[in-house]
């Protein structure tokens, strides 16, 4: 964290190692200068800002793109590292990134680091030359956990786009002391699942004249004429998941805590489905990670800083009745086969049949992604300035928007790495102190929102 004291400026890293930066040597102290000052004092040997963990997977190749991008608008060089376990994928992803965007460059300037989640020696290495890194690393059951350890351990930031609510919980659970302790901000979620949600609750709240008291958000999803599909790793998440749906309500129990307040009249929950108005087709509940990411977010700011929280509901349009034919069939055979570990074979091996085509194991093609987008409208309502939210009903509402690119291969790739920047670059906009949390928690006093404006995530107000 970065502090002012007469005419010095104070920074202090992960595991809080820190440093004096004095004004007489550079009246405005750069990120880069400090942070190069700290590696350098403290014998850790920093040598990156951050490292891209996993970057040669699927979703981590695009994070690769994106992070090439943002390195070539920064004003100050941007150190960063390209990590996973094979050298020879590596370099491949190397090439295709520097053939896509143009700048062969990419080849011979970004380096190589070889680490593997089964080697725990490798990931300390890696997480030992790092401020942040950049974990694409998945399905996060499986895989994740040996990296927060890492990180913690070794006074690495890091950030995932896990949309896993069983792993970001226990990761809260069993990590956020540990990561208190040695000044390390773990932020799960920071891609599709859940920037565009949590960070839209709290755009609501803070475009909302009075209080803001509930949340309802209304997901939809654009594809071009070449069509679209998600990557089957998005899908085997859900299947182990959903397999392990009563682990997470055990695991929620140990947390021991007290219902959040309702605020203001309470939110009516829909049906599992029903026509929506609001975006005039058929709609089901968000299966997601959102709900439960925003609702940690909304509890960390009530009980923390003494906000109000805001009640939140989620759902997805999934089209007509055609579209609604074909959702049942698949959620039913879903259901009961899920429930057997054949069952879960089946549905790992044959992602294409039994979703419909939604998901593949090639995943998108580029031009699939150049044709698709999404779109999140927020309905808001609460009480305005002066009226008391214990008397009456809500008298008045808001609408919001967040629109961006397709959501899992182009959005993510720009929420990840955003996140990214901005712990970097805002340090005192974090909360006081570290631990594992959500992007709402982590960023509400950031400018992230702005910076994903500038990127192609738009937030507005209808």
């Amino acid at each position: 964290m970065w502090a002012w004291r007469a005419g010095i400026r104070v920074c202090v890293g992960p595991a809080g190692l820190s440093v004096v930066c004095r004004l007489s040597v550079c009246p405005s102290v750069s990120l880069s200068l400090c942070l190069s000052v700290v590696m350098a004092e403290s014998g850790s040997q920093r040598r990156y800002h951050f490292i891209i963990f996993g970057a040669s997977g699927f979703t981590g190749r695009f994070v690769l793109e994106e992070a090439a991008r943002c390195a070539g608008e920064a004003r100050e060089e941007l150190r960063w590292a390209a990590a996973g376990r094979s050298r020879a994928r590596l370099e491949t992803a190397l090439s295709q990134a520097a053939e896509a965007l143009g700048k062969p460059e990419l080849k011979t300037e970004v380096d190589i680091i070889v680490a593997d989640v089964d080697d725990p020696e490798s990931l300390a290495a890696m997480c030992k030359q790092a401020v942040i890194v950049l974990n694409c690393v998945g399905p996060y059951r499986f895989y994740g956990e040996p990296v927060v350890k890492a990180c913690v351990e070794n006074g690495a930031h890091c950030v995932d786009i896990s949309g896993e609510p069983q792993f970001l919980e226990s990761m809260q659970l069993n990590y956020d002391s540990q990561a208190a302790e040695k000044g390390v901000y773990i932020v799960g979620s920071c891609g599709f699942d859940s920037i565009p949600a949590d960070m839209g609750v709290l755009y609501t709240r803070d475009q909302f004249k009075g209080t803001l008291t509930a949340v309802e958000s209304f997901l939809t999803a654009s594809m071009g004429p070449e069509g679209g599909c998600i990557h089957d790793g998005t899908w085997q998440s859900a299947v182990y998941g959903l397999a392990d749906s009563d682990k997470l309500r055990s695991l929620r129990k140990k947390f021991g805590h007290k219902p959040l307040p309702v605020v203001g009249a309470r939110i009516k929950r829909r049906g599992a489905l029903f026509y929506s108005d609001e975006i005039q087709q058929y709609a089901v509940p968000f299966m997601g990670a959102d709900p439960s990411v925003v609702k940690r977010t909304q509890r960390f700011l009530s009980e923390e800083h003494q906000e109000t929280p805001v009640q939140y509901g989620a759902y997805a349009g999934v089209g007509g009745v055609s579209s609604v034919i074909k959702l049942l069939f698949a959620g039913l055979m879903f259901l009961v086969l899920v429930k057997f570990s054949f069952g879960r074979k089946l549905l790992i091996k044959f992602p294409e049949f039994f979703s419909f085509g939604f998901f593949s194991k090639e995943g998108p093609t580029r031009k699939q992604m150049e044709g698709s987008s999404f779109r999140f409208a927020f309905y808001g309502e609460g009480y305005t300035e002066g009226q008391d939210p214990s008397q009456g009903k809500p008298d008045t509402k808001i609408r919001t928007l967040v629109q961006g690119p397709e959501a899992g291969y182009v959005a993510t790739p720009i929420a990840m790495v955003q996140a990214a920047i901005t712990i970097l670059n805002e340090p005192d906009s974090l909360p006081k102190k570290g631990g594992v949390y959500t992007p709402g928690a982590a960023f509400a006093k950031t400018t992230l929102i702005d910076r994903l404006n500038k990127h192609g995530i738009q937030f507005s107000v209808l």
